[in-house]
């Protein structure tokens, strides 16, 4: 059976930060994106609140810390990590305001350099 497999590509700061988390936090991320990529949902995946339908986030525990990748879905053909980081905050689920801001302006960029 072959498989329509989406390409996973990276914003480089999203890259850079994700080679940061702890390397069960790596796997862990790695074994949902590659559901993703096969057309299925991970069960660590919600869509992220206030940018529209297409933006993901994985939710990862590790060692008693939370770590969060941010993916979209609707810019181009390719799935595109847009951040990734550890949440700090211990107030609520919530993604913090500043991590929203951050995927919005990479987001932004990488629709304006695909037009």
């Amino acid at each position: 059976m072959v498989r329509n497999t989406r390409t996973i590509s990276w914003v480089k700061a999203a890259l850079k930060d994700f080679l940061e988390f702890p390397k069960d936090a790596q796997d862990k991320a790695g074994a949902a994106l590659t559901f993703v990529a096969e057309g299925a949902k991970p069960d660590i995946a919600k869509p992220l609140a206030g940018l529209g339908s297409g933006v993901w986030e994985l939710v990862i525990k590790s060692r008693g810390d939370a770590y969060r990748v941010v993916y979209a879905l609707q810019i181009g053909e390719d799935i595109w990590v847009v951040h990734a980081f550890q949440k700090k905050s211990k107030q609520g689920i919530a993604t913090p305001k500043p991590e929203i801001d951050l995927v919005k302006e990479r987001i932004k960029r990488l629709k304006e350099q695909m037009r």
